[in-house]
């Protein structure tokens, strides 16, 4: 697990979804005019979360004023899945899905996929 991935709070999280969405390194001006659009951003805050991404070990810059994730998005996912569990369901995935059941959250085809998932991929298990 990537721990940089636990430094990443919500604001830099965006920053990151930018990133993701491209195969390349991402020029900061389209970075900033994304989140211009997407979140009304003033330049100067997109700024200081590149830079903040950076000092954290993030992101890094390839060229000058091009970015790339260092962190990936499966690597943040699986951070923020397992931070979750530990905080919310004392480290128990067990207890989690027992909540979504109970709670009436997982549909009946639902739980059959997760079902022939945990069978190795068949329902006959």
């Amino acid at each position: 697990m990537n721990f940089n991935a636990e430094k990443i709070v919500d604001s830099e999280l965006e920053v990151m979804r930018v990133l993701w969405q491209h195969n390349e390194p991402v020029e900061l001006n389209e970075i900033l005019q994304v989140l211009k659009v997407k979140k009304g951003w003033k330049e100067s805050t997109t700024k200081t979360i590149v830079r903040n991404l950076r000092i954290k070990g993030s992101i890094e810059l390839i060229s000058r004023g091009r970015y790339a994730a260092i962190v990936t998005e499966s690597e943040f996912n699986e951070w923020s899945t397992y931070s979750f569990i530990k905080k919310m369901f004392d480290g128990s995935a067990k207890k989690l899905v027992v909540s979504l059941l109970s709670d009436g959250q997982l549909k009946e085809k639902d739980i059959a996929e997760l079902y022939a998932e945990l069978n190795g991929g068949t329902k006959n298990g």
